[in-house]
């Protein structure tokens, strides 16, 4: 009896490892000391008690480590730890502002250097624009080149 102790008592640590390595981020470190332990304990199983205990062992581990990775997935899912908010344009998030599209070949002014970014004033309102890599001054005259998603590109126009 005394030499199962040990054995049992290094699978249940090694079970524990693979619960923690569910909900700590640990890159896999966890898993290779939960797999080191499991393997410890099952030496010690085939070399101090019986081949037939090893086999015993080795079942339990094969069968009883994958439903606890499946049962902690499905437990860290519904955790405060999972992230469950969906976000729609019912809720009114938009990825990109429309209509920017509107400012091709509007001019304006740069409202501060645009080292290649920084802002402009278009048609009254003040934008985040860029420029193609360009290092335009403040007070600049500028002309709207292209939009590419939610940038303005702008180049210095000679007004």
């Amino acid at each position: 009896m005394q030499a199962y102790i040990l054995p049992v008592l290094l699978q249940i640590i090694g079970i524990m490892v693979v619960i923690a390595e569910i909900f700590i981020p640990s890159l896999g470190l966890l898993a290779v000391m939960a797999l080191g332990i499991f393997l410890y304990s099952l030496y010690l199983v085939f070399t101090n008690i019986s081949s037939t205990a090893g086999t015993v062992f080795a079942g339990l581990d094969l069968v009883l480590v994958p439903v606890l990775v499946v049962s902690g997935m499905k437990i860290l899912a519904k955790s405060p730890l999972a992230l469950r908010r969906e976000l729609s344009k019912q809720d009114g998030v938009v990825s990109q502002r429309q209509g920017l599209e509107a400012y091709i070949n509007m001019k304006g002014k740069s409202v501060t250097d645009l080292r290649p970014s920084g802002m402009a004033q278009i048609n009254s309102q003040r934008l985040d624009v860029v420029t193609d890599g360009e290092y335009i001054d403040a007070d600049t005259p500028i002309v709207v080149t292209g939009v590419k998603g939610n940038q303005i590109i702008v180049e210095k126009t000679l007004i």
